[in-house]
């Protein structure tokens, strides 16, 4: 069969912003198939969920309400998931995978919770599973962690990759709103979730969060391995005060590997503002990795969008297919081959940024430095501002300090009757 002749056939399940955004793309892309993968692509199947759907631009023949339809058909070689849940997606993709389908995903709750178990299934299978479209969207996140950098011993990958989150922030920054205001303002412009909780409690970057360390690190990593601190406690004097000191507020995922463990959180954090992750604002994604060989890389886009997304998919499926029409054996081996260890949070060293209300009085300040230094903690930055009425507020950067430790500190302060109000402790994530 001549290479114009093969046809390696699709099947979408969900008819959503990115499943349109699939179809779209393929429909754009059909005179280049051939000469880019050496094969045509189509799309046989789209399975949607009711019956009375009929998604704008796409042809009604290939809609189907009946998953066994697309499961039995011999002719589908490629079941790309696009909904929005973990449950069927699983369900689906392990059968898929059972009768010899590769499949592709966008599913980050898929991917974050039951990843290890689809890969096993697919090394059992002989198939393939791809899922560049579950982190960050259309920035070719996964393919750099997996095969770019592969030679490489990655030591630590950073993220902003929420843009509900980093919208919010970047406004509160911006325009000088507070919390509730921007959350509002993101909600009235219909730039989030009617529940955006998933977003702002770092939920949402939790998963992916999860997934870019499974990656990179070799060794599966879930969701609920992932310490999670939302956005919600972030005020507009944190940003002031943290740029008046020289950074900015993020809300970041931090995946690290070192002697064999591995720490993964999501936390707002302060970034100096001359870090290249200090200037991705709105709903703009980056992913900045260091490494032993490349160094240090970033990666910067846009996270979300019907076409962005939907270009990360296509191009799973297409290398998918080229493999096909190769006749290559290219299965999903055992993809994590390591078993790290997770790192106990109080173990783990980090700056904080500390806002106090305190009594403005003599010998405060001295008496905050000793329960500093009994317990290990150095102080780096100080900013100090009178509130009149005899209550100043102190902002303070400690230097790298175990977290026990700054613990420690922290419940001797709240204590202290010359501490009015412990108003907000923030993680800082400097420059290496």
């Amino acid at each position: 069969m001549a290479a114009q002749d093969k046809t390696i056939n699709l099947a979408i399940l969900g008819c959503g912003t990115v499943g349109c955004g699939v179809y779209n793309l393929v429909e754009r892309q059909r005179d280049n198939f051939v000469k880019k993968i050496g094969c045509q692509i189509e799309i046989k199947k789209m399975l949607v969920f009711d019956p009375k759907t009929e998604p704008e631009g796409v042809d009604p023949a290939i809609l189907t309400t009946d998953f066994q339809e697309i499961l039995s058909d011999k002719g589908i070689d490629i079941v790309v998931e696009l909904m929005d849940d973990a449950h069927p997606a699983k369900e689906y993709l392990l059968q898929a995978i059972t009768v010899g389908k590769h499949v592709v995903t966008a599913n980050k709750d898929v991917i974050a919770i039951y990843g290890e178990e689809l890969f096993r299934a697919a090394a059992s299978n002989n198939v393939e599973v791809k899922f560049e479209a579950a982190v960050a969207g259309g920035i070719p996140v996964i393919a750099s962690l997996a095969k770019s950098l592969a030679g490489n011993d990655i030591e630590e990958v950073i993220g902003i990759i929420n843009g509900t989150t980093n919208y919010i922030l970047t406004t509160m920054a911006e325009e000088g709103l507070d919390y509730a205001e921007a959350v509002m303002e993101a909600l009235g412009s219909g730039k989030t979730e009617i529940d955006p909780t998933e977003d702002i409690e770092g939920l949402d970057a939790a998963k992916k969060c999860a997934i870019l360390a499974s990656v990179a690190f070799r060794s599966w990593v879930t969701a609920d391995d992932v310490m999670k601190v939302g956005i919600s406690r972030i005020t507009s004097a944190d940003i002031h005060y943290a740029k008046e000191m020289g950074y900015v507020i993020k809300l970041l995922t931090v995946a690290k590997e070192s002697d064999g463990e591995i720490v993964a959180s999501v936390y707002p954090a302060l970034i100096p503002g001359n870090h290249p992750l200090a200037s991705v604002n709105h709903y703009h994604n980056a992913v900045y990795v260091h490494s032993d060989a490349a160094g240090e890389i970033m990666l910067y886009g846009h996270g979300s969008g019907k076409l962005s997304a939907a270009s990360a998919v296509l191009g799973d499926v297409m290398e998918v297919a080229e493999n096909i029409q190769k006749g290559v054996d290219s299965h999903s081996r055992e993809f994590c081959y390591r078993k790290l260890q997770f790192k106990s949070q109080s173990e783990i060293s980090n700056q904080f940024f500390l806002r106090l209300k305190v009594e403005d009085k003599p010998g405060v300040l001295a008496a905050v430095a000793n329960v500093f230094g009994v317990n290990h903690v150095s102080i780096k930055q100080l900013l100090q501002k009178s509130l009149g009425s005899n209550e100043a507020e102190l902002m303070i950067v400690t230097e790298k300090v175990r977290e026990q430790n700054f613990r420690d500190a922290l419940g001797v302060l709240a204590e202290m009757d010359r501490i009015r109000d412990v108003s907000n402790v923030i993680r800082v994530h400097g420059l290496k």
